[in-house]
């Protein structure tokens, strides 16, 4: 990851590639004060880094599935937050961005990790983890507004891959 970035070479990270890219820039990996499971709003932080990766949005839904959290490499600017997580989302430079939200998921993973994960749903006492039918309510335009924004942000990715 390191190598990627000093050679400028787009570098995109969900969840747990968030946090291996934070970890690889210098920053650090911890616990989040909850864990965080399902849909949940998330709010831009600066609208001037964040409008070439999510052109005019000012919030979203996005899916969680965390119970850590990064914190900002470097040089990095945070672009999105959540009540539940201060970290959603950064960018370093023009090419690189690094989220703990999931801007991938389909109906079909929802249903998956609802059903691989139900055991941890069931025993967290977090405020921030949903029911699983909680999560699956709505599902197609949830999913289809969560691929809208997950357009935006591989597209602004993409630009610097010809780059």
């Amino acid at each position: 990851i390191r190598t990627a970035v000093e050679r400028r070479l787009p570098v995109i990270g969900h969840c747990l590639g968030g946090q291996l890219l934070s970890k690889a820039l210098g920053g650090t990996v911890s616990a989040n004060p909850v864990k965080e499971i399902g849909w949940g709003e998330v709010r831009v932080t600066d609208l001037e880094a964040a409008r070439p990766w999510l052109g005019d949005t000012t919030h979203a839904h996005a899916f969680h599935w965390h119970g850590e959290t990064f914190s900002l490499p470097a040089g990095a600017t945070r672009i999105l937050e959540s009540v539940w997580c201060a970290n959603q989302a950064y960018v370093l430079d023009d090419r690189h961005i690094g989220m703990q939200c999931h801007v991938e998921m389909t109906p079909e993973l929802i249903a998956a990790w609802c059903d691989n994960g139900a055991a941890e749903i069931a025993t967290s006492t977090s405020p921030a983890v949903q029911r699983p039918e909680t999560m699956q309510t709505d599902i197609a335009a949830r999913t289809g507004a969560l691929h809208r924004l997950a357009d935006k942000i591989y597209s602004r990715w993409i630009q610097g891959l010809s780059a």
